[in-house]
């Protein structure tokens, strides 16, 4: 079921949200079914800083239970910064380290200062559309140090989940970590970065999506025109 569909959902994304959305994929429509492509979505603040993300279809429960992470993390994070916007973003990434290691077993290192960084154009690391112009850079995640004591269970069901794959840590050995863990991976480096530096890193490296700027491609969308009286 999708999960936006809930009256649930609907209720607290109404009340918390802002929503909107932008096709950044590619995809076909053939009559009225949509064939290819993915979703992700992203929980960010005014200013369009990613507080958190979903990356993947997932169901009305699975939803509703990371936006309420969200609001519920953000709300500490403003009470315990005082403010101060650094304390806010260092909350904010630990708290994804700490959900990484609560739910996937994972421990690694949140990334609480963002040295300046020069964007090259010719980067071979930087997302390009059609033309060749960038679109967002690649985004490195935080380090992984390895698993936790409980991580043997975890790593049992996170072989079984959809969308799971291997991530190397510090001393190069792989553990098989489900789609949601890698964006806390990636979020507890790059929680409160802008959105258009993040969404790529979700959408083509977490989702194996090709990110494009060319319109949806219709195929027969009057298929009735073509049926004999």
């Amino acid at each position: 079921m999708n999960a936006l569909a809930s009256p649930k959902v609907g209720e607290f994304v109404e009340k918390y949200f802002v929503a909107a959305f932008q096709r950044v994929g590619t995809f076909r429509i053939v009559g009225k079914q949509k064939q290819g492509g993915n979703v992700a979505c992203y929980f960010c603040a005014p200013d369009g800083r990613v507080l958190h993300a979903v990356a993947g279809p997932v169901n009305s429960d699975q939803f509703l239970r990371e936006a309420q992470w969200t609001v519920e993390t953000v709300k500490k994070a403003v009470a315990e910064s005082k403010g101060d916007g650094g304390k806010f973003k260092i909350y904010m990434r630990t708290a994804h380290a700490d959900k990484l290691k609560r739910e996937h077993g994972l421990v690694v290192e949140p990334i609480t200062f963002d040295p300046p960084e020069k964007q090259d154009p010719n980067d071979s690391l930087t997302y390009r559309d059609p033309t060749g112009q960038p679109l967002a850079p690649v985004l490195r995640p935080a380090p992984i140090d390895g698993p936790d004591v409980t991580f043997r269970a975890q790593q049992e069901n996170a072989k079984n989940a959809a969308g799971a794959k291997a991530v190397q840590d510090r001393a190069g050995r792989g553990w098989v970590l489900g789609t949601q863990g890698r964006v806390h991976v990636l979020m507890a480096a790059h929680s409160m970065s802008k959105i258009d530096r993040v969404y790529a890193s979700i959408f083509e490296g977490i989702l194996g999506e090709r990110i494009s700027t060319l319109p949806v491609e219709v195929v027969d969308p009057f298929p009735w025109n073509n049926r004999r009286k």
